[in-house]
This record gives structure tokens, C-alpha cells and sequence, in this order.
């Protein structure tokens, strides 16, 4: 048996983040043989994965305790307390206090109200096994309420960890060795409006890099167009400042305005290829990535090709697709549905397009220089979060300055020409 809590994450980087908080809460209690299976709700095949890998963890670990806790969890704990491989489980609050995994903690489900969570308790971590990117918890839960999305019930609302409790914990992370910072949340544009002076994730992110001057390289997780396009503090940051990393993840969705509606996004076509236009007038190169669903409720083959057109109209380079998945609780999902062999082959046409233009953005980085973060293997992430491979060996955790030779399928080929600190 191993002498470490195996953790099995499923889902975004806060669950990433939070598998960390519960390594170390696992390891302080003791529970050294423990798996703990951090669950992801956003579609019903991140669930039947997580529910495999539940059956699996028991057939290969006899004697193991294993804790099941997540989104999943949060919003149907009867469900994996049913399955007879799980010892315990907890819910998304729970699974962050250090007393769940204490001796005597031991209630079979134990999930409260994540609507009725009021704060964002600070979590220190020390470090993240196998990554030399560390994630940084700025908020949790979100506000608004799409009618495609179950997370909101598994997250509960927006709650925002305080500024100095971010900057603290950069600091740390920093010391510790951790050359590139990502801020990661539910909805980290929400940012602030629960907190006194109710400052935006701007204003945080200027101050966070005015007091850790020693952090190379900031990164911010998914966004959403409209709330970061009137975000003053923020374009300001894109604009001037080199080390907030030249890659924007948005949060799209689609790119049909009727279906926009629909889900109830707060922006429309025009906003997202507006956005991207302004953004990159300040900040030219920049990389975009998306999240895209195809085959939502109601999309009639005009709508879908809006959504696809919409990858070259933005300039979109790294796509996150996912064929609509139906969640039970949601408006969506009592919406006219489209067949799932449709949904699929959608969500395959946006995946082609999306590599393809993935390619043309990678084809006009040769012979340019890129900053590579290594984290294993020789290989790492440049400042747009270009996969690279360097023909060198490197240490992991280092910032190599790349000479870009050319590109192979979806990553880029480098030759190492500095090495910096």
C-alpha cells in the first residue's frame, strides 16, 4: 500500500486546487492508505468517469477507506453514498475542513448546504505534486445562474477570499520555488462584489503583482468577455503588464445569439468578437482559448455554424468542447433536446476546426523565441500556453528562453538559448 493519500481529480483546476487542501489535511490526520475521489459534476460523462474510477480504486485497493466528495457529491450524495466502494462522503465545504478527516469524523455523508456558505476560507498550500504551475483559490461559487449549468448547486455562491489572504499565499508559493501562478474560481471575474469596497479581480490581480514583485508570471483561468471588457484595472493589466501571461481563456459557450439567450450568457456574438478585437489591438499576439458547447437545446444547423464561424472571427486558438450534456435541475434540460448523435458530431466539427486553427497559431511561432515554463519530460508551456518540447534536456520548474524551430502535430519543437532564474 502506498504511505500517501491518493487523490483521483476529476474536473476543473479548483478541484486541482482543492485535492491539494485535502492531500494535506489527509496527511495531517494520519490517513496515510486513504483515496479520496474529487468528483466533477459540469457533464454526465465526468460523473460516469468518476464512477468508474470509484469501482476501479476498490478492486485494486481491498482494505483502502475511500472518500468521495466534489460536485458530484455535493449535488447527489445519496447516490455515492449508495455505492457499496464508498466509506464516506463529503461535500464541497466539508472536504475543506482539516476536522472531516480528523479520528472520529466519521459520518458516513457528511454534505450541508453549500447555498447557505457565506465565506471563502483561506487555504495555504505548500506546494502541487508533479506541477511547476501552482493554482491560487480567489473565489468560489458563482451568482449567475445559466441554464445549462449545475455547478452553482454544487458550489453554492459567489464567496471571495480576501486580498491579503491571495497575496499571502502567492508569496509562499513563490518562496517555495513556483515560477508561474494561476488564480483559479467557479467564476473568477465575479470576483470582489461580496467583499468590502467590493474591489474586481483588476484591482486584485494590479495589487497582487505590485506585492510579490519576485512572481514571474501570472495567469488567470476562465473568463467571462463582458465582466473583463469594463474591468478598467484589468485591460490596463493586459495591456502593460508582461507578466500577466498573453492567453485569455473565455468563457463563450456559443456563437448564435439566440442561443445565447437561451443559456442566459450575458454577452452576445458582437461583445465576444468585439472583445477580442479590442484586447488584441492592446495586446497584439495574444492567444485566445473558448469554451464552446455544441448541440444545446433547441440549435438548428444555421446556429451551430455561427458557433463554428466564430472560432476564426475571434481568432480563437485552444477550443474546450463539449457536446451539451443534459442536467437534471436545470431549465435546459426541459428544453426541446437535440439528438445525441447530433450533439457529437457537432462537438467533432468544432474540435477540427479548433485544431486546425490551433496549427495556424502554432505555425507562426517558428523561428521566434518563447519563455518556456518545464514542467516534465522536457516539455512545458510557453507565455500563450503553447504546448513545447525542447530539444534539450531542462529542469522542471525552470523558465528557459526557447528558440522555436517548428511545429509537430499540436505541440512546438524548441531549442533552449537562455535559462532564466
Amino acid at each position: 500500500m502506498s504511505n500517501e493519500p491518493r487523490i483521483l481529480t476529476f474536473g476543473c483546476r479548483l478541484n486541482a486546487f482543492e485535492s491539494e487542501v485535502m492531500r494535506g489535511h489527509a496527511h495531517a490526520a494520519g490517513l496515510e492508505d486513504v483515496i479520496i475521489v474529487n468528483t466533477c459534476a459540469v457533464t454526465a460523462e465526468a460523473e460516469r468517469q468518476a464512477r468508474q474510477a470509484i469501482r476501479r480504486a476498490r478492486r485494486e485497493n481491498l482494505d483502502a477507506p475511500i472518500i468521495v466528495t466534489g460536485c458530484a457529491a455535493q449535488i447527489d450524495p445519496a447516490r455515492y453514498a449508495a455505492m457499496p466502494e464508498v466509506d464516506r462522503v463529503l461535500g464541497n465545504e466539508e472536504k475543506l475542513r482539516a476536522e472531516s478527516f480528523l479520528p472520529g469524523a466519521n459520518a458516513a455523508v457528511a454534505v450541508d448546504d453549500i447555498m447557505a456558505v457565506r465565506e471563502t476560507a483561506p487555504h495555504l498550500v505548500e506546494g502541487f505534486e508533479g506541477r511547476a504551475r501552482a493554482f491560487v483559490q480567489i473565489q468560489q461559487g458563482c451568482d449567475h445562474r445559466c441554464t445549462f449549468c449545475i455547478i452553482p448547486y454544487g458550489r453554492g455562491n459567489n464567496r471571495s477570499a480576501p486580498i491579503g489572504t491571495i497575496v499571502d499565499q502567492t508569496r509562499r508559493l513563490v518562496e517555495a520555488g513556483y515560477r508561474e501562478i494561476v488564480l483559479t474560481g467557479v467564476d473568477i471575474t465575479g470576483y470582489g462584489g461580496d467583499l468590502p469596497g467590493r474591489p474586481r479581480l483588476g484591482q486584485m490581480a494590479r495589487r497582487l503583482l505590485a506585492l510579490v514583485p519576485e512572481l514571474p508570471r501570472l495567469r488567470l483561468t476562465s473568463v467571462d468577455c463582458v465582466e473583463v471588457a469594463d474591468d478598467e484595472d484589468l485591460m490596463r493589466l493586459i495591456a502593460e503588464e508582461e507578466r500577466l501571461m498573453p492567453h485569455l481563456h473565455l468563457s463563450l459557450q456559443a456563437g448564435d445569439d439566440m442561443i445565447l439567450k437561451r443559456m442566459k450568457r450575458r454577452h452576445s456574438r458582437a461583445d465576444a468578437i468585439e472583445f477580442c478585437r479590442r484586447v488584441r489591438a492592446l495586446r497584439p499576439g495574444i492567444a485566445f482559448g473558448a469554451d464552446l458547447i455544441a448541440g444545446f437545446p433547441t440549435e438548428t444547423d444555421g446556429m451551430f455554424r455561427r458557433s463554428l464561424d466564430l472560432i476564426e472571427e475571434c481568432g480563437l486558438s485552444w477550443l474546450h468542447v463539449f457536446p451539451y450534456s443534459s442536467r437534471a435541475g436545470t431549465p435546459a434540460a426541459r428544453m426541446p433536446q437535440i439528438p445525441s448523435a447530433v450533439r457529437k458530431e457537432r462537438a467533432s466539427q468544432l474540435r477540427t476546426a479548433g485544431d486546425l486553427a490551433a496549427q495556424r497559431f502554432l505555425d507562426k511561432q517558428a523561428g521566434k523565441d518563447a519563455m518556456v515554463l518545464v514542467e516534465r519530460d522536457d516539455s512545458g508551456y510557453s507565455e500563450h500556453f503553447a504546448p513545447v518540447r525542447l530539444t534539450e534536456p531542462a529542469l522542471e520548474g525552470a523558465l528557459v528562453r526557447v528558440r522555436i524551430d517548428r511545429r509537430e502535430g499540436l505541440k512546438l519543437i524548441g531549442e533552449p538559448v537562455r535559462r532564466a532564474a
